[in-house]
């Protein structure tokens, strides 16, 4: 599940990467980082267009899933369907179009995953986000039972 190219990032301060309760994975949220640094800074619809946002949100999407594999421990395929994902878009006042921003993860859990990728979600447009990041997504997933 987790590509080769992007280790999962090593959280910061007080946050633990995924808390897993009664085979319920929650995983915190990613930001776009690529090469261990924030790759699209600012707002969107005013320092970043849409494409430039659904690419950020690809890369969280992505490290959702590297972040819920590392923590199993390599067994990603425990992932029984993705449940909720919530998108925060970090958004210009008069930008409206989070939901294309956040349906640009949501691709990436389903090309992954196939249908268990298919989930409920929120995409919500926010005044900032933790060091300058135009989007954050955060995942909740079902998991079986470890190998």
């Amino acid at each position: 599940m987790a590509t080769p190219n992007e280790k999962a990032s090593a959280p910061s301060g007080y946050v633990t990467p995924v808390v897993v309760h009664q085979g319920v994975a929650y995983v915190s949220g990613q930001l776009p980082r690529k090469d261990g640094r924030i790759a699209y800074h600012g707002k969107v619809g005013a320092d970043v267009d849409l494409e430039s946002a659904r690419a950020a949100a690809r890369l969280c999407a992505q490290a959702c899933l590297n972040t819920l594999d590392s923590e199993l421990g390599g067994e990603g395929g425990r992932v029984l369907r993705i449940l909720k994902i919530t998108g925060f878009v970090a958004s210009a006042p008069d930008f409206t179009a989070q939901g294309k921003v956040i349906d640009a993860a949501s691709e990436v859990l389903i090309e992954t995953l196939g249908d268990s990728g298919r989930h409920a979600r929120s995409a919500i447009g926010v005044a900032q986000l933790p060091h300058g990041a135009c989007v954050e997504i955060e995942v909740v997933a079902a998991l079986g039972a470890p190998s």
